[in-house]
């Protein structure tokens, strides 16, 4: 039996329950804060976090209390905001082993509620050397397509638009000479036509 996407949506655990980021990455050594937004009517229940691919058997580290308090426990700590209806949990000194699949979750009766984050933590300066190294092909980029744009304005200046010019050129002289001839050739024939009507007249005359 085929469900529907919105049968599916439904489906899931914390479907319209609790929202958070798909993905954070953090630096090693550094931290990273992950804001889980919810519903106003599940503010006075548990909240808490819990790492594993699996929804069913991931472990929970750290829990609230139904409380705003803030709790910590090793290197991760856990608040629940009710103003803004957002559970805030830090980690901190990632490891590179931290790496893995996370859920923001609602402790109630029955099934619980939650959302996947996916977190990764990257090497120490790698995100920095990344970024730089970036920067420097976009502008090795940028160069290069300037001095491409520039050996294509010449090539076509060469090929296409002298000749062009030349040719225009020479059709504007050709359209001139034209103009010139055909007066020419009028006023020729003009002539031609008086001289043959002066010697019929002469013809004719007694």
């Amino acid at each position: 039996m085929w469900l529907t996407p919105a049968l599916l949506l439904l489906s899931f655990p914390g479907c319209f329950a609790i929202q958070g980021p798909a993905w954070v990455r953090g630096p090693e050594k550094g931290s990273v804060t992950i804001q889980c937004r919810y519903s106003s009517r599940w503010q006075a229940y548990n909240k808490w976090w819990c790492r594993g691919a699996n929804w069913k058997t991931c472990r929970v580290l750290i829990r609230t209390t139904g409380s705003e308090k803030e709790r910590k426990s090793g290197r991760l700590s856990i608040r629940d905001n009710w103003r803004e209806n957002t559970l805030l949990v830090t980690m901190e000194m990632l490891r590179q082993n931290d790496t893995d699949t996370y859920w923001c979750g609602i402790e109630k009766f029955g099934t619980d509620r939650g959302t996947r984050v996916k977190v990764t933590v990257y090497p120490e300066g790698r995100d920095t050397m990344s970024s730089q190294l970036d920067s420097s092909m976009d502008s090795n980029t940028h160069v290069i397509s300037s001095d491409l744009y520039k050996r294509t304005h010449y090539i076509l200046l060469a090929f296409l638009k002298v000749p062009a010019l030349l040719i225009l050129t020479g059709v504007v002289l050709w359209l001139k000479r034209s103009t010139r001839k055909v007066p020419e050739e009028q006023r020729r024939h003009t002539l031609s036509s008086n001289s043959d009507s002066e010697i019929l007249d002469k013809d004719i005359a007694p």
